[in-house]
């Protein structure tokens, strides 16, 4: 492993890109189920070296008529990818709300073999009403009860994923004897929530375990993140407020006994190009002019919990009635970081929705701009590196690809070529040890 801090890039491949009009713009607007959309994604990312590549996920269909959303089942996107490609990692997630533990832990060791040990499980917990409805369920449990479920739910995964010790599979033609029984452990879990016997039916992974990536910025999802996680997915609008999140959760991670430098905070950036500030600026308005105003009003809304009529293209946001708002059918995250932008900046209704409102910062600019601000981030602890969106894919992509990663590259903060071959080590971490080995 590297001893010198390197910046980590992925880049967020959820959909077809992070502007809500961007598939007008693709020369195939159903782009989002074909599969060779997401190789050519896949293997620009590779061609410059970044970590990984990242999907989201969703539960239930939202609002299908203004444009797409992240329809494909992502272990299955992965296992494509990973023929695909060679070296770059394969982050997708995965709700620990709808999903069983055993059936999950052999969907992601299934995909860390075919690829040769480039998995990572992206843990979310699902607050979605109608995600719930899709499962028989009238409502999604309430946030204490996701992330007691989820912190147990990671256990088990981790324990199934190390029922197997490295060695346990022998494969010896001429004796016949295909695994050491011995080193194949049943786990015997019995919990609040679940009861598993084990061993899980797949060998253990090329990487040891599959990487752990969770991505709650609430209290319970801090605390799971820094028990459990190798790295974490954030939204972070501020420098001021991501190296608070940062020095709080490696300050989280030392106190339960891990090196904080084996947990990397990798905040959400969507970055937009021009060969001039100006251009970069129209390009963005040629996008946004195909929105319809009233529509990201009333998605700006949903984000924080309000109605439409509660917000005024022209004036503030309405901090009393947010204040107001329970949290448990919300990301915390994302309004977190909406408010701390919109309260650093005073900034309007009108002026939130040009900067990508509930989700992650937007930087438009030249690429030395957006080089400069990467780099600010990293030498000053607000980030590890970062999930990288982009307005429309492949384009946007590519232009980080061309004109911003060579630009890290010369400040020597970002490598020029793998030094490994699984996800693990181009994170810089260990490859852990099986809990049964001897």
């Amino acid at each position: 492993m590297t001893t010198k801090r390197q910046l980590h890039l992925n880049t967020n491949a959820s959909n077809v890109g992070r502007h809500p009009a961007g598939w007008r713009t693709l020369p195939n607007p159903r782009s989002g189920i074909d599969v060779n959309f997401y190789r050519e994604i896949a293997q620009l990312a590779e061609r410059e070296k970044f970590d990984a590549i990242f999907l989201s996920d969703t539960l239930s269909l939202r609002n299908p008529a203004a444009g797409p959303s992240q329809s494909l089942e992502p272990t299955v996107l992965l296992a494509a990818l990973a023929g695909a490609t060679t070296h770059i990692g394969l982050i997708g997630t995965a709700s620990t709300t709808f999903n069983d533990p055993f059936n999950l832990a052999r969907r992601f060791a299934s995909v860390d073999h075919i690829s040769g040990g480039r998995v990572a499980w992206n843990v979310v917990t699902t607050y979605d009403a109608a995600a719930a409805a899709n499962f028989g369920a009238d409502a999604s449990p309430d946030k204490a009860q996701r992330y007691a479920r989820a912190n147990e739910f990671v256990d088990v995964v981790n324990k199934l994923w190390d029922s197997w010790e490295d060695d346990a599979l022998v494969a010896d033609q001429a004796t016949g004897r295909y695994a050491d029984v011995d080193k194949i452990h049943t786990i015997d879990h019995r919990g609040s929530h679940f009861s598993v016997a084990g061993p899980l039916t797949v060998p253990r992974s090329p990487q040891g375990r599959p990487v752990l990536v969770q991505a709650g910025s609430s209290e319970d999802g801090r605390a799971l993140a820094a028990r459990t996680a190798d790295a974490i997915f954030t939204a972070q609008t501020t420098l001021t407020s991501g190296q608070a999140f940062y020095a709080d959760i490696k300050a989280r991670a030392r106190a339960a006994g891990r090196n904080p430098d084996h947990i990397h905070i990798l905040p959400g950036l969507l970055p937009v190009l021009g060969g001039t500030e100006a251009e970069a600026r129209a390009h963005k308005a040629e996008l946004d002019a195909l929105l319809d105003t009233s529509r990201e009003i009333a998605r700006l809304a949903g984000v924080l919990g309000l109605h439409a009529e509660d917000l005024h293209i022209d004036r503030p946001l309405p901090y009393d009635l947010i204040a107001k708002v329970a949290r448990s059918t919300q990301s915390q995250g994302f309004v977190d970081a909406t408010l701390h932008q919109a309260r650093e900046g005073n900034l309007t209704v009108r002026e939130i929705l040009d900067r990508n409102p509930g989700a992650h910062r937007i930087v438009v600019g030249t690429p030395e701009q957006v080089a400069d601000d990467i780099a600010t981030w990293f030498a000053q602890r607000g980030a590890d590196g970062f999930n990288l969106n982009a307005d429309v894919f492949p384009s946007g992509l590519a232009a980080v690809v061309e004109h911003v990663v060579p630009l890290l590259q010369r400040r020597g903060i970002f490598r020029r070529d793998y030094e490994g071959s699984t996800l693990r080590e181009h994170f810089d971490l260990p490859r852990p040890a099986s809990r049964y080995a001897a």
